[in-house]
């Protein structure tokens, strides 16, 4: 497995190399466990009091996005990164049990004729 494409960027506001590196150790671990992403893109702003993540994840097959709103960056970050970790897990789950419905499927379908 190759390592994941880790960009974060900081819009209007100075970088943050511990919340930098805290973003780059959480999308390694989500990387471990969805081997299928190749790239994580997260930008936080300041918005309002607070900040504001966005962000993306990509790979064979796999492409979501998701936004969270913090009142310091690392928690934006961290909210961000739960929410995409939720959305990589309903995606796998998803392409991992599909065969397994099908065939549950198509065994119903027999036991009834």
């Amino acid at each position: 497995m190759s390592d994941p494409i880790v960009v974060v960027s900081f819009k209007d506001t100075e970088t943050r190399e511990r919340v930098q590196e805290e973003v780059e150790r959480r999308c390694a671990a989500l990387a471990e466990e969805f081997p299928e992403t190749t790239r994580f893109e997260v930008t936080l702003t300041p918005e309002g009091d607070g900040f504001t993540g966005h962000g993306r994840v990509s790979g064979r097959q796999t492409d979501v996005s998701g936004h969270a709103e913090g009142s310091q960056p690392g928690e934006a970050a961290d909210r961000l990164l739960d929410q995409l970790g939720r959305s990589l897990r309903k995606v796998h789950d998803k392409k991992i049990f599909k065969n397994r419905r099908e065939a549950r499927k198509s065994e119903t379908k027999r036991h009834t004729s």
